[in-house]
């Protein structure tokens, strides 16, 4: 029987040559805009889902897509395609990841058909028992995105999120694990959509972003920066000072004759890492002058600069 050819990769927008995580990424992208959830009644928005729910069937089993592929580059949209004789015929389709990403489960929408004859004629999808897939599927993942501050990133944390999966909405207490990184993604096993035919739920997925923190900046390779006033004295003479960090302030030496903008380094004081070590504290030295200085503090500073012969934009130099 000739049917008409699908280019599943032009029906999702990607090249031949895609990688797996770009397929998904391209068919969530896809799903959320035709899910038929948020098209009510809009029968182009329901068979375009259905088009882009196949495309991502194959292409993202890499099986079906390796016999896709064999069919060649030179297939167009539209044009007749008969497989030969006994052409691959198999007793089920695998549509775990077609679900609703909103909670539904296996395509979701009311009234989501089978997959089209060029599917069934290539890979044997079975028709019959009423509308929908036939046999087991996994309910489709859900994503959500917590923000926590640097402290708690530091120390681990919970935070309770809100989830809307189809036609209901659940609330979760996530544990955000101590030393999570900012873009890090926590999976929470069977918190995600329905599955259908006693399939079991999809996952949660939770992106964790850091806040940004009035004093601490964060730097690659999970250490941060601070920013330390000290006085001119303290500077030239030297001194111990107490430093801020994210376990409390920690004592720390000022070296004698240190240049403002200078960076001193307080090991394993910086954020807790996902290994369980420590990042470092790298302490920048801000040299600030007395914002109202006494008549004696003035008188003092008269006498240094007579006495010293100090060129400032010549050291520069």
């Amino acid at each position: 029987m000739a049917v008409k050819f699908r280019d599943y990769y032009k029906t999702l927008g990607v090249a031949r040559d895609a990688t797996d995580d770009q397929i998904k990424s391209a068919y969530r992208k896809l799903a959320r805009k035709f899910h038929p959830d948020l098209n009510p009644g809009n029968k182009t928005a329901e068979e375009r889902f259905k088009e882009i729910s196949e495309a991502y069937d194959v292409l993202s089993d890499k099986e079906k897509r390796r016999r896709y592929d064999a069919l060649g580059a030179d297939w167009k949209p539209g044009m007749d395609f008969t497989p030969p004789p006994g052409g691959g015929r198999q007793t089920h389709v695998r549509v775990e990841d077609l679900g609703d990403l909103f909670g539904g489960g296996g395509g979701g929408g009311g009234g989501f058909g089978g997959f089209s004859d060029f599917f069934e004629t290539l890979f044997g999808a079975q028709r019959g028992g009423g509308p929908g897939f036939r046999g087991t599927a996994r309910g489709g993942d859900a994503e959500s995105e917590v923000v926590v501050s640097l402290e708690e990133a530091h120390r681990g944390a919970s935070r309770s999120v809100r989830i809307p999966l189809g036609d209901r909405v659940e609330t979760f207490t996530v544990n955000i694990p101590r030393g999570v990184q900012d873009g890090s993604v926590v999976r929470v096993t069977g918190k995600g959509g329905a599955g259908h035919g006693g399939g079991g739920r999809g996952d949660l997925y939770i992106r964790v972003r850091i806040a940004p923190h009035p004093r601490f900046r964060p730097r690659p390779g999970g250490d941060v920066d601070v920013d330390l006033p000290i006085a001119p004295w303290e500077a030239v003479l030297g001194s111990e000072v107490q430093v801020p960090t994210l376990d409390g302030p920690v004592s720390m030496r000022i070296p004698p004759r240190s240049q403002g903008g200078s960076t001193l380094r307080l090991r394993g004081k910086g954020p807790a890492r996902p290994d369980g070590g420590r990042g470092d504290e790298y302490v920048r030295l801000k040299v600030v002058v007395p914002p109202h200085p006494t008549e004696k503090e003035v008188e003092l500073m008269k006498q240094l600069a007579a006495e010293s012969s100090f060129d400032a934009r010549r050291a520069e130099e």
